[in-house]
């Protein structure tokens, strides 16, 4: 899911059987200095401990309320479970994976590289199902990044279609996100200390840095922009709207698959807004796949709607669908995505 927040960084990755051309400056890794370099610097010392003892502190709140948790009516909503309706879900969770999957052929036709269609989209497919379980370093960037530069691309290459693909992620995002805020979809618990206004003032805010995005793409006659060290070239308004119209895709159908295992009993613009929130939540907190902040938000929000059972079957559903099993074939598809691949460079090179 959520993100579905979809959450946008660069990191380091997993070094690649054969080393793919040095990244330019149109890629990820163009601002001049080592990774080493920039982690030994005392504040990128204290961001990495700070997180930790953030990430720990998370895990401890989550297993104090595990416990409070009846896991015997947990698990008797899970056995009511239609399996019409987990097929329906999981149909809808495979249409995801395929959006998602999308992006880098949006990659593809924008910088031109002649890798066959269905392999971009299994390297994708591959990769996102690894960044859910493990984390962006792991999956989003680390496996994309080698399975890519096995099957010939260069570093530069994978560097804009990983920039088109954040892109493309949190610009549907902000779309709906600005939408479920503007108009007060999401209901918002009152522990949680934040004002209608203040949502809307974000909602609206969102909203603006899509349109100026757009614009940009559209009417600006400077077509690249450094952006923290690196450079990012405008697409052309078409493409950009093709991002914005696969990105929402994609977070609707994420909702869809929980609206789904809610059974209808929550309207679909409150699961579209939780499960927004939980995405953010899931990036924030920093821990693989988000695993139990997903939860709490869920909870939380559908506190006076459903029983607590009754969401957490839900979710852990979910999990199951769009997490565990996608894993495992990603597991599969990457050692094969492996095997096939050529050998050297040479071989592994598209035409064109």
């Amino acid at each position: 899911m959520a993100r579905p927040l979809p959450s946008a960084a660069a990191a380091p990755h997993a070094v690649p059987a054969h080393r793919p051309d040095p990244v330019p400056a149109d890629g990820l890794d163009d601002d001049g200095a080592s990774e080493d370099q920039q982690d030994s610097t005392p504040a990128k010392r204290w961001t990495r401990w700070l997180g930790i003892v953030f990430a720990l502190a998370v895990v401890g709140l989550l297993a104090w309320a595990a416990r409070r948790v009846d896991w015997q009516a947990v698990l008797v909503a899970l056995r009511s479970m239609p399996l019409d309706v987990v097929a329906a879900a999981a149909g809808f969770s495979a249409l995801s994976y395929l959006l998602y999957a999308s992006y880098d052929l949006i990659g593809r036709a924008w910088i031109g590289h002649k890798l066959a269609w269905w392999r971009v989209l299994s390297v994708t497919a591959v990769s996102y199902a690894f960044n859910l379980n493990l984390g962006m370093l792991v999956g989003g960037l680390g496996i994309r990044y080698r399975l890519y530069a096995r099957l010939g691309l260069r570093g530069g290459q994978i560097g804009r279609v990983l920039t088109m693909s954040i892109f493309t992620n949190w610009l549907g995002y902000g779309v709906l996100a600005g939408g479920v805020f503007l108009f007060r979809l999401l209901p918002v618990p009152a522990d949680w200390h934040v004002s209608g206004l203040a949502l809307q003032g974000l909602g609206a805010a969102l909203w603006l840095l899509v349109a100026g995005y757009l614009a940009l793409c559209g009417w600006s006659t400077r077509r690249s922009f450094t952006v923290r060290g690196h450079k990012v070239h405008l697409p052309s308004l078409g493409m950009a709207g093709v991002q914005l119209a696969l990105s929402c895709a994609n977070w609707l159908a994420i909702s869809v698959v929980l609206y789904l295992l809610f059974r209808g009993a929550v309207p679909y613009g409150v699961v579209l807004g939780t499960s927004l929130v939980a995405a953010v939540a899931g990036v924030v907190a920093r821990l693989p796949a988000g695993l139990g902040v997903v939860e709490a938000v869920f909870v939380t929000v559908l506190a006076s709607r459903l029983p607590e059972a009754t969401v957490l079957a839900a979710v852990l559903v979910y999990r199951a669908l769009y997490y565990l099993l996608p894993l495992l074939l990603a597991t599969g598809g990457y050692l094969l995505i492996e095997a096939k691949a050529p050998r050297t460079p040479a071989q592994a090179r598209p035409a064109g």
